[in-house]
């Protein structure tokens, strides 16, 4: 594990510096460099895989061919086998190495050999052309930014693992107006777009190849691409091939030189894990899990499940109860993601990555499941809604009517009258359209009059809710559950848990590894019919079923649980004073995002107990958070971002 970061094309590196220093938590242990004419490629490491010789970046044997990566490849070990029958000479057991070796017999083809999750960075010397290359579900991130050259000659690529590394390098940057629209409506960005002008993701399943200032893009993967390799099977059949690759991916996982653990949240992905975990290890595996202990905070609680996991299966458990001082955490958490972003999940993400990393250097964990094996009440809510639609439309009518004036709202995180009076008040509309408004955070009675006039002028074309729609329309099945976990599989999977995932572990030097997003997994479970995913119209139906007698059946029988914080709570009291500072009117203009009004109208209603604005609110104060860490870094540099 690393970050990595560099310039390809003609420029000044010596803003290679800088940009490695923003990098040392990914990468503590040590680091390297590579300049020549053309390029400058940067790397510090976390040691992980050879930890004597996996020195970056890595070269071929002429020197005409050099990389650095972000990652792990789980296959390394079969590629180097077969490089050195091929004759290749490699001076290291690093699984990095076997990136140039693969390129020079294979090219761009050689990448569709790895399995694992990897940012690369690659120069060829002798074609004077850089390589950009993302894994195919994006669990490692790659942020890039096109510049003209110092020289004159052409463009050049500015690359790196995090956004304020990268922006060292960029000396003058804005912000981009439409991009805190869609944070403010998704709680993040959506990729490929960033909150500042000119600076993109790398794409899952995405390379980029730049010569001689030109930029040529291949998709070299799509999810999509999965579901029409064989026939379905049937439930069987499924059960069958699901074990036996759920077991073959973790193994895959567990390749390391360094101690592996596990985060356990005593739900069904993590058991799922640990069971495998157990199954091919020697020894207990060590775990860890996060709690509260605040009375009013134990529906959130997960320590007895995962105590009674731990138990269960003989791991050695370590537990961290959340007492924390959220004034302080939270800058932390906010600088720890280096962009705004606004899932209150990154908060037990980052303390349990805290713990974990006093332990152990890698962790797995069971993000992706949800996607992959239909886990989300949302799910159900849309099949539900395509058989609502078959109803008359007058009917439908109707029931809207009465429930808007039976159905009563109760103002707490876990809705359920709300999400029923939700889904029965948009009955009426397109299911793509439906599902987009589910899992947005605009209150309905704002959507009209929230924005500041200066982002009025972006909100007639929404760039996130183009390519949604196009993601749910294009999805290869007629099946609209199948289309919307294919939409979560590109969108909130590597825009918000992955990304979650990777600042809040790495922000520790932690590794963390995903199975769920294996695609091996992936297409596994594209082979199995949502009806089946779905049994018994009960959320993970097939994947209880399957794990039936290898997970414990109070575990299979509980229902979902989220990885989250008791914000809601937090906000009414920890948190109050701070949130009535970073949300002042006076900050509310100056920004001029959003209304004042619709701020105080906010805090209001969340402060009263009728309605809970936890999302809304957290997203402002987050906001707010990351533009003060700006100023402070800016006043250091003598850099000032400008808001466009």
């Amino acid at each position: 594990m690393c970050g990595i970061c560099g310039i390809i094309g003609q420029g000044d590196g010596d803003r290679l510096q800088p940009m490695l220093r923003c990098l040392i938590h990914r990468g503590p242990d040590e680091e390297g460099i590579h300049r020549e004419q053309g390029v400058a490629l940067g790397a510090r490491r976390l040691r992980v895989i050879d930890l004597e010789g996996g020195h970056q970046p890595v070269r071929n044997e002429t020197g005409t061919v050099w990389a650095v990566m972000n990652g792990e490849i789980y296959n390394y070990r079969e590629l180097r086998e077969d490089l050195l029958r091929k004759g290749h000479r490699l001076s290291s057991r690093c699984d990095t190495e076997v990136l140039v070796h693969l390129y020079e017999d294979e090219g761009l083809e050689g990448f569709h050999r790895l399995r694992g999750m990897f940012a690369i960075a690659l120069w060829d010397r002798e074609r004077e052309a850089g390589w950009l290359v993302r894994d195919r579900l994006g669990i490692k991130p790659l942020y890039y930014a096109v510049r003209p050259s110092e020289a004159g000659l052409g463009s050049r690529v500015v690359f790196s693992s995090e956004l304020p590394s990268l922006l060292e390098a960029l000396p003058d940057w804005r912000l981009r107006a439409d991009a805190v629209v869609e944070y403010l409506t998704h709680l993040y960005v959506p990729g490929p777009d960033t909150i500042v002008e000119g600076v993109c993701q790398l794409r899952p399943g995405e390379a980029v190849k730049i010569s001689h200032g030109r930029l040529e893009f291949l998709r070299y993967y799509r999810p999509a691409e999965e579901v029409s390799v064989g026939r379905m099977w049937d439930a069987e059949e499924a059960k069958q091939e699901f074990l036996r690759t759920l077991r073959e991916t973790v193994k895959c996982h567990l390749v390391s030189d360094v101690p592996v653990g596990l985060f356990l949240s005593g739900g069904l992905d993590s058991a799922s894990l640990l069971a495998m975990m157990q199954a091919e290890g020697s020894g207990p595996v060590k775990t860890f899990s996060i709690g509260y202990d605040h009375p009013s905070d134990q529906s959130f609680n997960e320590l007895s499940s995962a105590r009674f996991l731990a138990d269960y299966f003989g791991t050695a458990h370590t537990e961290t109860v959340l007492r924390p001082d959220a004034v302080s955490l939270l800058p932390r958490v906010v600088e720890g993601m280096g962009e705004p972003f606004a899932d209150s999940s990154a908060i037990p993400t980052y303390l349990v990555s805290e713990a974990a990393r006093r332990s152990v250097t890698v962790a797995l964990s069971g993000i992706g499941g949800d996607e992959l094996f239909g886990g989300y009440p949302r799910y159900l809510g849309l099949r539900t809604a395509a058989h609502y639609q078959r109803l008359p439309a007058g009917i439908r009518s109707r029931i809207a009517r009465w429930s808007a004036r039976s159905i009563p709202e109760r103002g707490t995180s876990r809705d359920q009258f709300a999400r029923l009076k939700r889904f029965l008040r948009d009955g009426h509309r397109p299911l793509q359209e439906q599902y987009r408004r589910w899992t947005t955070f605009v209150p309905a009675e704002w959507e009209e009059n929230l924005w500041s006039p200066n982002l009025e002028a972006v909100m007639a074309v929404s760039r996130s809710q183009g390519r949604t729609d196009a993601l749910f329309d294009q999805w290869p099945s007629s099946d609209p559950t199948d289309r919307a976990m294919g939409v979560d599989l590109q969108t909130y999977l590597p825009d918000d848990l992955l990304r979650m995932g990777d600042r809040m572990s790495m922000a520790h030097s932690l590794e963390l590894r995903v199975p769920f997003c294996d695609h091996h997994l992936l297409a596994c479970a594209l082979r199995i019919p949502s009806a089946v995913r779905f049994t018994g119209w009960q959320l993970k139906g097939f994947m209880r079923q399957a794990l039936r007698g290898i997970v414990p059946e109070q575990i299979l029988r509980a229902p979902k649980q989220g990885f989250m914080v008791p914000m809601a709570r937090w906000l009414r009291e920890d948190l109050h004073n701070m949130v009535r500072d970073v949300l002042s009117d006076e900050t509310i203009r100056q920004r001029d995002y959003v209304k004042p009004a619709y701020v105080r109208w906010l805090l209001h209603e969340h402060q009263s107990g009728r309605r809970n604005f936890s999302d809304q609110l957290y997203a402002l104060v987050v906001l707010e958070l990351w533009h003060r860490g700006l100023r402070a870094r800016s006043s250091e540099r003598l850099v000032e971002a400008v808001v466009s």
